[in-house]
């Protein structure tokens, strides 16, 4: 095996399927270089990066609990990951750590593949959620200059928060008033775990939403979460959440290897197949 070597972080990290992702590439590209998982307990992540650059990858993806915490011990991060306030992906050089967010890039890139008229269809978004995964989302629909933009949280204080924080064309809301937001809605998006597998459903009516809206749901186990379901039935155009993953993937193992590798279907029939194995 080889002595390069780079990781996935998180707590847990055991369903973490960027092993999966990453060593299909670094065979495609005849890479002698490894990946693996690394379960750090947040108690000990400060001193796992803080000795980052003297141990043995050259880089990793950070994944939840860490992002925050990664974002503030990086020597410098660009600028996705400052306006996020978060970082997923790190490298060291000359014993300094450095960082970025390959989220947004991720949620923006599975759009444009999936649904290639998106941006001249969108005029209105409504985004579920208002944690780290909605801030990415908010900032990607932002950037590509997407009118309005909904934010629908459980408590409207989290929601008030992320709107404040881009200060741009964003309503903050809560759950219980979505059937409204939903009427004018042509890209609606689930941020929460809620739908992944072992975490409560995400029990919303369709009912008002317009046949032409895009359902976006970044939830990819299971790969077909009940509100794709419901939004397939009904014949609204949808995206799930395994293109992201592959996405953001991409430039990340770009900066650790040198060559930028391809999300093509055959990775993506392998992910696939392996949350299908695991959903049995």
């Amino acid at each position: 095996m080889s002595d390069i070597k780079a990781c996935v972080i998180g707590h847990p990290v055991a369903h973490s399927r960027s092993p999966l992702i990453h060593k299909y590439w670094l065979a495609v590209h005849h890479i002698k270089a490894d990946y693996t998982r690394v379960d750090i307990p947040p108690e000990e992540i400060e001193s796992f990066f803080d000795g980052f650059a003297n141990g043995p990858y050259i880089g990793a993806s950070v994944t939840v609990p860490h992002k925050e915490v990664a974002f503030r011990k990086v020597f410098e991060a660009d600028a996705v990951a400052k306006a996020l306030g978060a970082v997923n992906t790190v490298w060291h050089k000359d014993g300094k750590l450095y960082g970025a967010s390959t989220d947004v890039h991720g949620f923006i890139a599975n759009l444009n593949r999936s649904q290639t008229k998106w941006e001249s269809q969108t005029r209105t978004a409504l985004v579920i959620g208002a944690g780290g995964a909605a801030r990415a989302v908010v900032y990607g629909l932002l950037e590509r200059k997407v009118q309005n933009i909904v934010i629908a949280n459980r408590t409207v204080a989290r929601a008030r928060e992320l709107a404040a924080h881009f200060q741009d064309r964003i309503t903050p809301s809560t759950l219980g008033n979505m059937r409204i937001h939903m009427r004018e809605a042509d890209l609606l998006v689930n941020t929460t775990s809620l739908g992944m597998k072992g975490q409560p459903p995400l029990e919303i009516d369709l009912d008002p939403l317009k046949k032409s809206a895009i359902v976006y749901d970044i939830v990819y186990a299971p790969l077909e979460t009940e509100l794709l379901k419901a939004a397939r039935l009904r014949g609204n155009p949808v995206v799930d959440g395994l293109g992201m993953l592959l996405h953001q993937a991409a430039p990340a193992f770009e900066r650790w290897f040198g060559v930028r590798p391809e999300v093509t279907p055959e990775l993506r029939a392998l992910v696939a197949a392996d949350l299908a194995r695991d959903a049995g």
